[in-house]
């Protein structure tokens, strides 16, 4: 079992196809079929079922495949540390929606500053999609606020931050100081899509408490969430980081959840194998400058269950 043949065998898992695999690698397609059939019998494993014509992972595929990401990635890396094919340090970071909204821009900023010549390449999107980054090897490190659910990662807590309820100057909550859950049902709101941290959250808080609300708007962008409160009377959860102009000038009122359900950290992420470098050291020392964030305290109305 050689790096070639786990390459050649996750080109086959996400062409799903010999041929297309072949195509992809410029090699002949009964090389790409010898190849997986030598990884089957180096295990002693079925990696695909071959039905109608058409591959299929199986349980025993699945497993090698997040193995093999990593094993191509860590090779990858050594590769190009003992060739000597960057000249300078590099660091690919993932951050979830609201991370990259209110947080990471600042941290690459000090990054860049306090490490001339550092290359720093970002992603932002939900955390669903980085996790899975992550896991492919396509990520060194992100940072995200959602939970990460895989046992391959590790996830170190380094940032407080607070999800409030959130109304604009034309809804009826507005000039409130006090909230009772019930009042929700039945209310229409902006939210973030599907597979994000945030709204993972707060539909856990909903589903706890047996209340229904509206989706009347649904983005992955805060920003246009953030717009919908503003101009269209409706509600949203989001993180307070997000809003400090807002807050300021009294555009949006604002409301904890006394019961702190909402309170989460922002969680540095890396891969439980992944070989810790100095910039992904230098990551987390920037990250603590950001640890708290309390100015909007005196802002804030409350939320509670009676």
């Amino acid at each position: 079992m050689t790096i070639r043949h786990l390459k050649i065998f996750i080109t086959v898992a996400e062409t799903g196809s010999m041929s297309a695999a072949a195509q992809q690698l410029y090699l002949s397609q009964p090389t790409v079929s010898q190849a997986i059939r030598e990884l089957e019998e180096h295990y002693q494993i079925r990696l695909f079922e071959r039905l109608s014509r058409k591959l299929y992972i199986t349980e025993e595929g699945l497993q090698l495949l997040s193995l093999a990401h990593q094993a191509v990635g860590q090779f990858e890396t050594l590769e190009a540390a003992m060739h000597k094919k960057k000249d300078t340090p590099s660091l690919r970071i993932g951050s979830s929606i609201t991370v990259g909204t209110c947080l990471i821009p600042s941290v690459v900023d000090d990054l860049e500053r306090s490490n001339p010549g550092i290359q720093i390449i970002s992603l932002v999107s939900n955390t669903q999609e980085i996790e899975e980054k992550l896991l492919k090897s396509q990520l060194d490190v992100a940072v995200v606020e959602g939970n990460i659910e895989s046992q391959d990662l590790v996830c170190i807590p380094v940032i407080h931050d607070r999800m409030v309820l959130v109304c604009g100057r034309s809804h009826k909550f507005y000039g409130r100081e006090h909230i009772i859950s019930r009042e929700l049902e039945g209310q229409k709101f902006a939210m973030r899509e599907h597979g994000s941290g945030t709204r993972k959250l707060f539909e856990q808080y909903l589903n706890k408490r047996n209340i229904h609300i509206q989706v009347a708007w649904e983005a992955n962008c805060p920003r246009t969430i953030l717009n919908a409160v503003l101009k269209n009377s409706v509600l949203t959860v989001m993180s307070s980081r997000l809003m400090r102009h807002e807050i300021a000038r009294n555009s949006v009122k604002i409301f904890r959840n006394e019961n702190e359900d909402w309170d989460r950290s922002f969680k540095l992420v890396y891969h439980k194998n992944k070989f810790m470098t100095p910039e992904i050291f230098a990551l987390e020392r920037a990250l603590k400058k950001y640890k708290t964030f309390d100015w909007a305290e005196e802002h804030l109305g409350i939320l509670t269950d009676e």
